[in-house]
């Protein structure tokens, strides 16, 4: 080798040497940057949510009452008297039949309402808005609304049933039937949201794959169930564990609708939560409530992943 070449090798490696260490500063840089812009929400997320977490956690385990100044530890006294109350028991049962109806319900109507809104029709984006709309409402419009339109003397619905012959339902005063209907009112008012996240999903997946599936003949029913809902199944799973995660804290529509009734039908955990914490102050038991009810939803979210999660191809 030539003192040329051992010198153009030479600079070579220095230049090398020079980049890489001007790309490990970049990054750096880059990583420095983004952590300062995540540092304010890891405080509100620490100071907020960790130690709120914490702190109940804490509270479980004491007899704190607020209008008594003493603070006794009695371990997992609270837990035993809740699991040996029965009213506790038909609030979580209620609150599974709910959410379960109301998840199913929502992400069936959500994936109907998506398929539709994007077919190439005319009106399309006003019908997406159209849809969308009863979800910015708030839980107590939509309560005093479905109150009025489930009423068994003025309600619409009642009005209607009659041309088919049906008698007046007694939608929120039959023991029956007043989850459903509570269900019914919570799919009307939320299903805009898993709708929009339907409409990113079908969105998101090739034409080519329905433009090749024709070509073989596949028909619409075959493009659905072989291509549309495999596809779909990362979205299907996002949205089925945000719902149940929202919907075992129902508390707005049994409380404004039904005030939990009648008897105790559409008593929920959370409006057992507000019972035993705000009415009867007994907050130490109400912590292990609220304790009680995050294990179980972290439950229903790992035996949603399980079933749906093991299909799911990223």
């Amino acid at each position: 080798m030539s003192d040329s070449q051992a010198m153009m090798s030479s600079q070579t490696a220095v230049s090398k040497t020079g980049a890489g260490r001007f790309q490990m500063k970049l990054r750096t840089r880059e990583a420095v940057a983004a952590y300062l812009f995540l540092t304010p929400f890891f405080i509100f997320f620490l100071v907020f949510v960790v130690r709120s977490v914490a702190t109940a956690v804490n509270l479980s385990f004491y007899d704190w009452q607020i209008l008594r100044p003493s603070r006794p530890y009695i371990g997992l006294g609270n837990y035993q008297e809740l699991f040996n109350d029965y009213v506790w028991w038909i609030a979580l049962q209620n609150t599974i039949v709910f959410a379960v109806l109301t998840v199913l319900g929502t992400t069936i109507l959500a994936l109907a309402s998506a398929l539709a809104v994007t077919q190439p029709i005319r009106g399309q984006s006003f019908f997406r808005v159209l849809l969308y709309m009863p979800t910015l409402l708030s839980v107590g419009v939509v309560g005093l609304t479905w109150v009025w339109l489930l009423s068994t003397q003025f309600g619409v619905i009642n009005y209607f049933l009659s041309f088919i012959g049906i008698r007046p339902v007694n939608w929120l005063g039959d023991e029956s039937l007043v989850i459903p209907a509570l269900s019914l009112t919570t799919i009307w008012w939320g299903f805009g949201f898993p709708m929009l996240i339907f409409i990113a999903g079908l969105q998101g997946i090739p034409e080519q794959l329905y433009e090749a599936a024709k070509i073989d003949g596949a028909n619409g029913r075959q493009l659905f169930w072989y291509i549309t809902l495999p596809l779909l199944r990362p979205t299907i799973l996002f949205v089925t564990v945000t719902g149940v995660i929202a919907h075992f804290q129902v508390f707005g529509q049994p409380f404004i609708m039904t005030t939990g009734g009648p008897g105790r039908a559409s008593y929920t955990v959370i409006y057992y939560l507000y019972e035993m914490a705000w009415r009867a102050f007994r907050m130490g038991y109400g912590s292990a409530v609220a304790v009680t009810l995050a294990v179980i939803m972290a439950l229903f979210t790992v035996v949603q992943f399980r079933l749906i999660g093991r299909r799911v191809e990223y």
